[in-house]
């Protein structure tokens, strides 16, 4: 396991982390998932959770609100003696309708990419 290893997790976006109208929530909320994500990389590759160093990369490009599902993929890109590189994509992959009902939702297909980065994680010498 190394350079293309890949991690998925899903994460419902609840009503309480909206922040802003039309009930957006902030970007820091899926750098926090890409942290996450981040962490099972480490623990999957180098049986330790690691600690997120810095990013190098953050392209906001599409609104998460609440009573979305995002996926969050990290995708390893390099491989260094203790650094890993990381590319991550957090996708929209189901949205709340509350236009419809209040518990309404729909599939997004195809899904929509919100955020992009590529991250720097370090891990303990062997």
């Amino acid at each position: 396991m190394s350079v293309g290893f890949t991690v998925t997790h899903r994460k419902y976006v609840p009503y309480s982390h909206a922040h802003y109208a039309g009930n957006l929530v902030d970007g820091a909320y899926a750098l926090a998932a890409f942290g996450d994500v981040a962490t099972e990389v480490c623990i999957q590759l180098d049986g330790d959770e690691g600690l997120f160093a810095s990013y190098s990369d953050v392209q906001f490009k599409a609104p998460m609100r609440a009573g979305d599902v995002l996926e969050i993929v990290a995708t390893v890109a390099r491989m260094g003696n203790r650094s890993r590189t990381i590319d991550f994509e957090a996708r929209v992959v189901c949205r709340g309708r509350p236009d419809r009902s209040e518990s309404a939702a729909e599939v997004l297909d195809p899904p929509v990419t919100a955020v992009t980065a590529t991250g720097t994680v370090v891990v303990p010498a062997k």
